[in-house]
């Protein structure tokens, strides 16, 4: 069975979250603060996270970060910060989605199905395809480590996903929001922003001043030039 982590502070909206998703099937486990939560990941098995960021103790963000060196399942934030730099911060730092509050249950619950239909996608193709080697760059798919003519890089969940599509497909160029399509699993109103910032900071780590990895085709979008 599907196990959910509901990080959420306030008891009675993590109650209403877990009763919807164990009418559609899901086992939910709920925390309300940031330790708790941090302490039951690193010690049970969670194939997905609904996290506010505004959690007592660790915060979402910083939580999500410390996950991040450990674990690759998907992450949803819950959270009442609206504006579009809450959600492109929530992004970098790690999130596969942010979900504002007020929010629609039901909406809520097809984005935790997409992202867990996404998240098992992508483990089939690591199991197909194990190892991916472009002119020193050097991707596992089991680990989920780049390494760079043998030096480890460090990335997030959704640097090394944007990474391992273009790397995939080399010469092919995808827009910005056909990025955000196949790494995200869904249509996204602020698709250039948020793909831009993160192909910014995955170019920062990979040294590629040049752009002798990551190519920009102007007006178009992204390809892979290694």
């Amino acid at each position: 069975m599907v196990t959910i982590l509901i990080a959420e502070d306030d008891e009675h909206i993590a109650g209403l979250i877990a009763m919807q998703l164990e009418q559609e099937g899901y086992s939910t486990i709920m925390r309300h603060d940031g330790e708790s939560v941090l302490q039951y990941v690193l010690s049970h098995p969670v194939d997905l996270i609904i996290m506010d960021i505004m959690m007592p103790g660790i915060d979402g963000l910083e939580l999500t970060k410390k996950i991040r060196e450990h674990y690759a399942m998907p992450i949803i934030f819950l959270s009442a910060k609206t504006t579009d730099m809450d959600k492109i911060t929530g992004l970098v730092m790690g999130a596969d989605d942010y979900v504002t509050k007020p929010f629609n249950p039901m909406e809520l619950i097809a984005r935790v199905k997409a992202q867990l239909r996404r998240y098992h996608v992508l483990s089939r193709t690591e199991q197909a395809e194990s190892i991916l080697e472009r002119n020193g760059l050097r991707i596992s798919l089991d680990t989920r480590i780049v390494q760079l003519y043998d030096r480890e890089i460090e990335l997030t969940p959704k640097e090394f996903d944007i990474l391992l599509l273009l790397a995939q497909h080399p010469k092919k160029v995808f827009s910005t929001e056909n990025i955000f399509v196949h790494v995200w699993g869904e249509t996204y109103m602020d698709t250039a922003n948020t793909v831009m910032v993160h192909i910014r900071t995955l170019r920062k780590k990979l040294g590629d001043d040049k752009n002798k990895w990551i190519k920009t085709v102007w007006g178009v979008g992204y390809s892979f030039n290694g």
